[in-house]
């Protein structure tokens, strides 16, 4: 993977917990666990035959360098929108990460 190819910005985050509510109530929400570099590999919007109708949903797949214990839990933010994680492939030997997204439409 070459370094000049990852010329995005993306920003996983993890759903955790970030301290209580004085009342014993753990308080979650999503925090940042990592800015990274990546590469577009594909963007488009997909469209499915569901259950209720004909449903469009924007994907797009991420290329970037490795990072430890990523999964599918996570989210990623780029360009302001949230990104559900569907899909994850190692490349190589722990030499990086190629992930499939699905928007959510909703901002940061």
């Amino acid at each position: 993977m070459k370094a000049g190819q990852l010329d995005r910005v993306i920003v996983v985050q993890r759903y955790t917990v970030v301290g209580d509510d004085g009342y014993g109530n753990q308080i979650e929400e999503w925090a940042d666990l990592v800015t990274l570099r990546a590469q577009l590999i594909q963007a488009g919007t997909e469209e499915y035959i569901r259950d209720y109708g004909q449903s469009d949903e924007t994907v797009i797949v991420f290329r970037t360098w490795f990072v430890d214990g990523m999964t599918t839990d996570d989210r990623v933010v780029y360009n302001g929108l949230i990104h559900d994680i569907k899909e994850m492939k190692e490349i190589g030997r722990r030499n990086g990460l190629e992930f499939r997204t699905k928007s959510l439409g909703q901002t940061v």
